[in-house]
């Protein structure tokens, strides 16, 4: 028989106390377990009003959007015309998260994406908005892999398939995570604060573009860590 003191019983209490707290935060996927994103975060409330489209202005929103069965089907070609006639940029048909700009804080975009085989130059996600240029981030597909701008590799092989991104903001921090299926595939400083926004969709990037660029998304939330 093993005898301890009620100190060392109470230290061994705490540590397992400790370790169901941290149990917490852990999901187990497919026999894996992998961090719940979410953890600490509160989502935040979305309507139909928070999804602003940005389309070709001469175009009706039909002819370049579709929102069925919880799916938004969003798609644009590489003679366009911008998303008003003021504009001298790319292409674009993006969802744009309107009532929710930041300046701070720690906030998160979730949302399932879907890109067709052969859309490729096109940003699928971003961060409008920053101190130092127009985005934060912009995450582009190129022959079916992610990448940050035109530069780094975050993710490989996303064409004809359901993906969930996740994109971490910590802008007190300055830093910028991104998950894909809830894995941690790419981190970078941001470009400092600002009127700071999330989009998705299809945004034609400057040059090396596909004529037809297409991407879907469900199921998009919206989280803020208070």
């Amino acid at each position: 028989m093993v005898v301890i003191s009620t100190k060392c019983y109470n230290l061994l209490i705490s540590f397992a106390f400790v370790g169901l707290i941290l149990l917490e935060n852990i999901v187990v996927l497919n026999g894996a377990a992998i961090a719940d994103l979410t953890y600490g975060f509160v989502a935040v409330p979305l309507t139909e009003s928070n999804f602003e489209i940005q389309k070709p202005y001469d175009v009706p929103v039909e002819q370049r959007y579709s929102f069925e069965n919880g799916v938004r089907r969003l798609w644009v070609y590489a003679d366009d015309k911008p998303h008003n006639p003021s504009s001298h940029t790319q292409p674009r048909t993006e969802v744009r998260i309107k009532g929710l700009d930041y300046t701070s804080g720690v906030w998160q975009f979730e949302g399932y994406g879907f890109v067709p085989n052969g859309t490729s130059g096109a940003t699928v996600a971003q961060i409008h908005g920053a101190s130092h240029g127009a985005t934060t981030i912009i995450l582009r597909i190129y022959n079916g892999d992610m990448k940050y701008y035109n530069r780094d590799l975050v993710a490989k092989n996303l064409y004809d398939k359901w993906f969930r991104l996740n994109i971490i903001h910590d802008v007190d921090r300055g830093n910028v995570v991104v998950f894909i299926d809830g894995v941690k595939k790419f981190q970078a400083k941001d470009k400092g604060p600002g009127d700071l926004y999330f989009k998705c969709g299809v945004y034609a990037a400057p040059a090396n573009i596909s004529y037809y660029m297409e991407s879907r998304w469900k199921d998009i939330k919206i989280y803020k860590k208070y």
